[in-house]
């Protein structure tokens, strides 16, 4: 006989408990991971006497969603109800990080104690020497000789006193630094894992005594994933790898440990039921008097959360086995080796797939605003890829060069990287004065700017360069834009660009160069000249 039940309503009011209650022990065996909230699969088995037996599943999320929850399971038995609390008296259970970190606040008090006791020592010790120097003021019998040596010996002791006393401080100073490195470590953790826990009870009744295998799924909050890649390429030559990853992270209070991981490119926060149009209606504006208000404060209420720096980020386990499930609106990977995902601030970083991408390597150069040339790949092929917006890092050959962002709804078919800069390739740009010239002719003024761009190759290999300029763009019909001359450039009349596609060839030298004239009333100032 199969038990299935789902709880489409809300829990406020508790069960009314049996006089047999049984307390047991579940494992979380699967988790399906959304961007935003995961749902948990927890296994159990349990054996239940005759009649009705409240059947109590404690240690759960606090995060937990109650309109989430499922449970099925094999048995004969019929589940009666199932009601969610919180328990505000037992706490998650305490991780093995959490203990070590527990018991090297313990051991570095009791340093700091051993120290201060050995202060206090040596207090009395300076406490008994001060006593004891009225004594030898009073002993009128002592000669001078023996006055000396008295002295000597006071005034080594209490040295030594005071400079043990020194040692003591630094000492304790210096536990006392540990001990507030670990307790912030300690409320870091305890942010997390020091709060009430959920808890289930499922009521169910039984002609006679029987073993229940129940499987209880249900949603939290608090977690989710967000898609990093890795983009590396080994030289001019070679594909470019593409790694997608993924950055999971998890503060529900539950560490799931050898667990069955899906993640899925859904997301539950967003509606699935499609908008109706309300009524266009158009009516007379009538004066509205605003009341002043707090923009700064209203600004601050509507940023987004920022993700933690990269550097706190856990690498977890590189997943080769993974297998792809596309539907009509998702897609999921499941990862075929078990994981462990931690609840805490730092999130895991897990393998989804790699992919080796056809490139076309070229170089690029703006030598107005930079003199370097660039690198530039063009991929082909990374539509196929299901990929979702986010951060990728670009290595080549070994060397990270920077960071871009993949956004598969604005990208074309090819998608440009750059790769870094090359220091290999020289490029000027300077503005020809013998050539250039300005003149006022009748009531305007005339501009004539000529420009030279020089380009040199010293490496062993040709190479393929993309040389982009400008020329002005008038915006205003007193300004004339004439005499252009791009030398065999493409110039986009819309905005003024005009590019260049040269081939280099090893230890050769070439030169580009263009020229415009503006003309403008004489008593006008033209921005942007």
């Amino acid at each position: 006989m199969k038990l299935f039940i789902t709880l489409a309503f809300a829990f406020s009011l508790y069960p009314l408990l049996g006089q047999n209650e049984r307390s047991v022990e579940s494992k979380p065996t699967a988790i399906t991971i959304y961007l935003t909230k995961a749902q948990v699969t927890r296994s159990l088995t349990t054996s239940i006497d005759q009649g009705r037996t409240d059947i109590i599943i404690s240690g759960l999320s606090a995060n937990l969603d109650p309109e989430s929850i499922q449970i099925s399971g094999k048995g004969s038995a019929t589940i009666l109800g199932i009601a969610h609390r919180q328990n505000f008296m037992t706490e998650l259970s305490r991780p093995k990080q959490l203990k070590i970190l527990y018991d090297s606040l313990s051991f570095y008090q009791r340093q700091v104690r051993l120290e201060q006791n050995k202060k206090e020592v040596l207090e009395k010790e300076e406490q008994l020497l001060a006593a004891n120097q009225k004594f030898t003021g009073a002993n009128h019998n002592l000669t001078i000789a023996e006055l000396k040596t008295m002295s000597d010996y006071f005034r080594t002791m209490l040295s030594e006193i005071i400079s043990n006393k020194s040692k003591q401080d630094d000492q304790i100073k210096w536990w006392n630094e540990k001990i507030s490195r670990v307790n912030r470590q300690i409320g870091e953790q305890n942010e997390v894992l020091s709060r009430n826990t959920g808890e289930l009870v499922v009521s169910v009744q039984a002609d006679k005594s029987t073993s229940l295998q129940l499987e209880l799924k249900y949603v939290v909050t608090n977690a989710g994933w967000s898609p990093v890649y890795d983009l590396r390429s080994g030289g001019l030559k070679d594909p470019v790898s593409f790694v997608y990853k993924a950055n999971v992270y998890q503060s529900t209070g539950e560490n799931w440990k050898d667990v069955r991981v899906t993640l899925s490119t859904a997301n539950p926060n967003l509606s699935g039921t499609k908008p109706e149009l309300g009524i266009w209606g158009l009516d007379v504006v009538q004066p509205i008097v605003y009341q002043q208000r707090n923009r700064n404060a209203e600004l601050m209420m509507a940023a987004p959360m920022v993700a933690k720096d990269a550097s706190e980020v856990e690498v977890g386990s590189i997943s080769q086995d993974i297998s792809i499930i596309q539907s009509t609106l998702t897609t999921e990977f499941t990862i075929g080796t078990p994981q462990t995902i931690n609840s805490g601030p730092k999130p895991t970083v897990m393998d989804i797939r790699r992919n080796e991408l056809k490139a076309d390597y070229s170089y690029a150069v703006v030598p107005k605003l930079d003199k370097n040339a660039f690198l530039v790949a063009k991929v082909t092929g990374w539509d196929e890829l299901d990929l979702l917006q986010g951060e990728a890092n670009i290595f080549f050959e070994g060397t990270f060069v920077g960071k871009t962002v993949i956004d598969p709804t604005q990208i074309e078919d090819t998608l440009t990287l750059s790769m870094g800069r090359d220091q290999r390739i020289i490029i000027t740009r300077e503005k020809l004065k013998d050539l250039s010239s300005r003149k006022l002719i009748g009531s305007n003024q005339r501009e004539l700017a000529v420009w030279q761009i020089g380009l040199r190759n010293t490496k062993t290999e040709p190479m393929r360069i993309t040389v982009e300029d400008q020329v002005p763009i008038s915006l205003n019909t007193q300004i004339e834009i004439s005499n252009v001359d791009i030398q065999g450039g493409r110039l986009d009349k819309q905005t003024g660009k005009v590019i260049w596609s040269i081939n280099l060839a090893p230890s050769e030298n070439k030169t580009i160069g263009f020229r415009y004239e503006v003309k403008y009333p004489k008593d006008k100032i033209i921005s942007g000249l």
